[in-house]
């Protein structure tokens, strides 16, 4: 099984689905309208790209509201509070199951 990472992003296809034009769509994750072309009729895509597409289209992220101790938080919780970092996990799900079936 292909981890999310992994998993290919055909941007042209995700860019339709999303109903938005090029222009919208790249400038999203910072590139030109003419490289997001290029992508899109073939050429090769950067990893850095890919995963910026992955992250902003697939996950839904707001890279904006990330910051970099949000991040090393998580890390930390992880590998260190492991229980805790399941249990938070847990109700989160919970919490958005729970709005889900409202």
């Amino acid at each position: 099984m292909a981890k999310a990472s992994e998993k290919v992003i055909n941007p042209r296809d995700l860019r339709r689905r999303l109903g938005i034009n090029q222009q919208e769509f790249w400038n999203r994750i910072g590139v030109t309208q003419s490289g997001g072309s290029r992508y899109e009729s073939g050429r090769p895509i950067p990893k850095p790209v890919k995963e910026l597409l992955r992250l902003i289209y697939v996950e839904q992220l707001d890279l904006s509201s990330l910051c970099k101790e949000d991040i090393e938080m998580i890390n930390f919780l992880k590998k260190y509070r492991t229980d805790f970092f399941q249990s938070i996990r847990r109700d989160m799900k919970e919490a958005k199951r729970q709005l889900h079936t409202k």
